[in-house]
Order: C-alpha cells, then structure tokens, then sequence
C-alpha cells in the first residue's frame, strides 16, 4: 500500500557533487519510519551536482532534483524547491553536511503536534556549538549578523539567520508570492513577511566543518543580507538590482570628479596654459579619461556586489565582461560627456555639468549592462 508522504526537505545546491550520496545516506539512517523525499535544487552547477542528483533518483525515487538554468540564489532556489512538493510539511538545510539530519524527526513532530508553526536549528541556542566548524570569524559575523537582525525585524530569535527549518507548505505557500527570495537567509525573510506571528520551536544545533567543497558565503554574505533587508521594505518602489546599480553609480561619482580635478589641475594644466588647448578641450579631455575610470570602478563593485549572484570569474571572463561593460555603456558615456560638455559651453559649473551627464548616462548603463554583461556571462 502507498504510504502518505509526510515530509520533503529542500537542499538548495552549487558544486555540492561529492557530498550527495553521504548526505542521501545520512538522511536515510535520520528518517526510518517517515515518508520523505528530498529535492536538490541545483543553480546549474559546473561540477555536475545536478547529474549525480539525477543518477542518484535512478535507484531511490525519493531523491529528485530541479535544474536551474540562468537563475541564482540560495533564497530563490529554497523558495522554488518548497513549492514544488507536494508534501504537507517542508525543510530546508544545507547539503555540505552542516545540518545535522538527526534533528528532522524532533522537528517534524514538534510541526506535526500542531503546538508549533516552525521548527528550527539554531547555532547559538543554550546546549548548541559551533567548535567543530572551525570558524571564529564567521561565528562573530553571524552573531552580529543576528543582533542587527533581531534589532531590525523585531525577530526574536537566538539564530534567525539559520538556513535549517522546517514548516507547513502551505504556511510558506501562503506568502510565497511576498517573498523577496533575495540574498542566502531565507529563514529570517519569512518571518518578516508572514502576517501572523509563527509560533517557534527552537532546537539546539552542532554545527560542523564542511564535508567537501567550499563555502558560497564569501565577504558579500553581509551585503546579501542588507539586500535582503532593503528588498522586503523598498523594492517595490524601486527594484533591488538597479538600486544597487544606482548605489555603485553613486560611489564612482566622487571617483570621476576626483580623477576629473586631478586631471584639469595637474596632468592638464600646462596644456592650457601653454595656450596649446582650450579650456573646453581641456575639460573635454579630462572628463573623458575621468569617465572611463569611473566605468572601471563601477564594473569592479557591479560584478562584485550588485552582480554577486552571476559574478564573473577569472581573467578572460572578466576582461570579456570590462569589454562589453564599455561597449554596451559608450553610449551612455557619450551621453554623459556629451551633456557635460554641452552645459559646460552653456557656462554651467564644472561640478554640475558633469553630475548631469553621470546622471543621464546611468539608466542606458543599467539597461545594456544587466543584458550583455552578465545576463550573458553568468552562468
């Protein structure tokens, strides 16, 4: 007879390919007695995650796996995953064996007595530890991480920035759609957007080192996280991506004019003042060379902050991605320059022509560069 399936647990993946068949073995010993199965939702990782998944599920048809093609993110993935069981009750945790499966019975049961709307692991729960893990800087970061969280969302939570959780579908079903699915914490994004407050089970976790493969939270972790924080408030008024293209813009405003001052006060002086230039060549020039500085900068924190989900890589990506960036931004680097000369010969000032250029300029940069930078190059 078919048994009711009881549980799916999500496991959101990149390069995580040596750690599946372990982590499937695991859950398999955790889960004796509960209807499970487990989903792999891979962000089409070069590794071939997604091939052993699918290898895998040949034998176990517990196992299943959801390919993602041109979309990143830990949040997105788990989000995808929980909406694509039809199970009653979903969790998600991590595949490179942080997440202790041993936890899943106590945390199911907690959901299913129906005291309890989440179930979750916390790192800094009373009887949790984080020795094994063997990472004291990224065990103050997430202890600060925690604090700004609590302070801001009102959460009150030992760890509400944990990626081990378990709840109702149909409670995650119900807000999906009020969802940013931005940045890695998922956790916290859902207990800032559910209307009616979640009655919490917490559960002590041992958080261990990494089995195989390398960490996806590098130094952008915090970033990803006030991404997140600015998505759930503001995006709806202006979208995530292009207020950060707008943020980057900003910081590589004082970066031009900086280059543009020291371009008409020093490496141009003597060509006006010789008389072998004009003042309006000279600050053609100038602005010219300070731009295109700026434009370097701008892809350098782009690919790192605003583009981190697509991130380009290794030196012929990048210097094919710097190359598109100024192809698909020229024109709005004529636009830009152009303005600014045209007010300058207008008699505006020099700070306020170049400002309205950078300014008429960023929209057209924003537009081609999302297409053919990385919408292309990031795989």
């Amino acid at each position: 007879m078919t048994q009711t399936l009881q549980l799916a647990i999500i496991l959101p993946t990149l390069n995580e390919r040596k750690n599946l068949r372990a982590l499937v073995a695991r859950l398999d010993a955790a889960l004796t007695g509960i209807v499970w199965e487990a989903i792999f939702v891979d962000d089409n990782s070069r590794d071939g995650t997604s091939d052993e998944a699918r290898a895998i599920s040949l034998t176990d048809p517990r196992i299943r796996c959801v390919q993602r093609i041109g979309r990143r993110g830990l949040a997105s993935a788990a989000i995808e995953g929980m909406c694509a069981t039809a199970a009653p009750i979903v969790a998600v945790m991590d595949a490179d064996h942080q997440h202790d499966p041993a936890l899943l019975p106590g945390m199911l049961a907690a959901i299913e007595s129906g005291d309890y709307d989440l179930a979750y692991a916390s790192r800094f729960a009373e009887g949790a530890s984080t020795e094994a893990w063997g990472r004291p800087d990224r065990v103050k970061a997430s202890g600060f991480a925690n604090a700004l969280a609590r302070k801001v969302t009102g959460v009150d939570l030992s760890d509400p920035m944990s990626g081990y959780f378990m709840l109702r579908a149909a409670t995650l079903r119900a807000d999906a759609h009020r969802l940013s699915g931005v940045g890695f914490k998922i956790l916290l994004d859902i207990l800032a957007t559910v209307d009616t407050p979640l009655r919490v089970k917490e559960f002590p976790l041992d958080f261990a080192a990494r089995a195989e493969g390398e960490s996806k939270l590098d130094r952008t972790v915090v970033f990803e996280f006030l991404i997140g924080l600015y998505d759930k408030w503001l995006g709806h008024i202006i979208p995530t991506r292009f207020a950060l293209f707008g943020t980057v813009g900003a910081l590589g405003v004082p970066v031009q004019l900086g280059v543009l001052w020291v371009m008409l006060h020093y490496v141009l002086a003597k060509r006006f003042v010789y008389g072998a230039w004009t003042n309006d060549m000279v600050f053609d020039v100038g602005n010219t060379v300070a731009a295109l500085v700026a434009m370097t900068f701008n892809f350098v924190l782009n690919n790192e902050l605003t583009y981190a989900d697509k991130r380009l890589r290794g030196f012929a990506p990048l210097l094919r991605g710097w190359a598109n960036f100024t192809i698909s931004c020229s024109l709005g680097l004529l636009t830009n320059v152009g303005v600014a000369a045209a007010l300058k010969r207008m008699h505006f000032n020099d700070l306020i022509a170049a400002v309205v250029g950078i300014l008429l300029g960023s929209v057209w940069n924003f537009a081609l560069s999302s297409k053919f930078v990385w919408g292309r190059y990031g795989n």
